[in-house]
């Protein structure tokens, strides 16, 4: 399991929509399984990433959850910038 945060500049709808080409039917395949304004969690190949967003002033934090996808949770967050 790998627990890791991230910072951007990014608003949180810019981050829920990448969240979603990247690890969704767009991108990695995952199913969707939950979905809240501030948390997202998806499902597949035996694990789950969940993410959950935090606006802090002019950053978003958003803290990623892994189990199973843990190089794909590293190289969303590198892209996230």
């Amino acid at each position: 399991m790998l627990k890791l945060e991230k910072r951007t500049k990014k608003p949180p709808p810019e981050v829920i929509r990448k969240l979603k080409h990247f690890f969704g039917k767009g991108g990695l395949g995952l199913d969707l399984k939950e979905e809240t304004p501030t948390c997202l969690t998806f499902e597949g190949g035996g694990g789950h990433v969940s993410a959950t967003l935090c606006e802090e002033g002019a950053e978003t934090r958003i803290d990623l959850e892994t189990r199973e996808w843990d190089y794909q949770v590293k190289e969303f967050a590198s892209r996230l910038d």
